[in-house]
């Protein structure tokens, strides 16, 4: 098995690659160790060589619903590209690799004449974070058309085929943890004229336009909606549109949205979370449970919760 250092020299891993600028928000330090794999057997060598010096993994994708610690991430963090980027329409099933950017999927499905991932636009992620999570909009989840995904096992390098049933996939998240990478997966779609799922997608990219603020770094939703409510309509009701910390605050298009200035670090996200997660508990009574993942150490305060 070769070593770390020995993938150091050979130009397979980097050190000290600054990995908050991959994330949407372009906010956070760097990583100890960086490698972006092509293919599975580079993965393998990578994450074996880093399992046997006990050495932490974080896997990246497109980097939103992301923020990574000033202080970066003491570890390998690993990104798929090469052929985790490949998409196959193999009938009513397209196979999609990890990496591939949910916004692609969708068009090229449609490209096929294949709909029902026309949603997917809407979604600025990557196809195995959405697997992870359960990402969806406009009334679909990845699990209503999922057929199954391939996941890489990191602690142990075991391969296996999963179904949305095995996944305990549920909304905004699933069996799998940070340590389960989606090498591929598997989506069911329907027949549909070209000419109809791109006026579908048009119309969501119009709607997302109108109604999300765009054009500015942030990771999308911070906090996943309670039941029966939306974690923006809270906070809206909760006076928090514009609220500041630092240079970031929460967006006034779009209260679940936080928006990041030219001077925010990812401490002024991190405490303007708890800062809103401690106002709307107060005026509403409802905790918010973060969407938004975080990854490093952040400074403690006497502020709020976060989990």
């Amino acid at each position: 098995m070769p070593t770390l250092d020995s993938l150091i020299a050979k130009g397979l891993l980097a050190e000290d690659v600054p990995i908050g600028r991959l994330t949407t928000y372009k906010l956070g330090g760097a990583s100890r160790l960086f490698a972006e794999v092509v293919d599975l057997e580079t993965l393998t060598t990578v994450a074996g060589a880093a399992r046997a010096e006990d050495m932490p993994i974080l896997v990246i994708g497109r980097g939103s619903n992301l923020l990574i610690s000033d202080h970066g991430f003491e570890g390998l963090t690993l990104r798929l590209g090469g052929s985790f980027t490949n998409i196959e329409v193999l009938g009513a099933t397209v196979v999609a690799g990890g990496a591939v950017g949910l916004p692609q999927l969708a068009r090229q499905a449609a490209r096929a004449g294949r709909g029902g991932l026309e949603w997917c636009v809407g979604v600025p992620g990557s196809v195995g974070g959405a697997v992870a999570m359960n990402a969806g909009c406009f009334g679909t989840e990845t699990v209503d058309v999922l057929l199954d995904a391939t996941i890489l096992e990191l602690p142990t390098g075991d391969v296996g085929v999963r179904g949305p049933s095995m996944l305990a996939m549920e909304y905004r998240t699933s069996a799998l943890t940070s340590q389960d990478l989606v090498l591929t997966a598997r989506f069911h779609t329907e027949v549909t004229e070209t000419e109809e799922a791109e006026a579908r997608m048009r119309e969501i990219t119009r709607w997302r336009r109108d109604n999300q603020p765009g054009g500015t770094f942030n990771a999308g939703s911070v906090f996943k909606n309670p039941p029966g409510d939306a974690a923006g309509r809270l906070i809206d009701a909760s006076g928090l549109k514009g609220t500041q910390q630092g240079d970031v605050s929460v967006s006034g298009r779009h209260a679940n949205f936080f928006v990041a200035g030219p001077g925010a670090c990812a401490q002024d996200v991190y405490e303007l979370v708890k800062i809103v997660q401690t106002r709307v508990l107060a005026s509403t009574g409802i905790l918010l449970e973060p969407e938004l993942r975080m990854v490093g150490d952040f400074e403690s305060s006497e502020t709020g919760v976060v989990a």
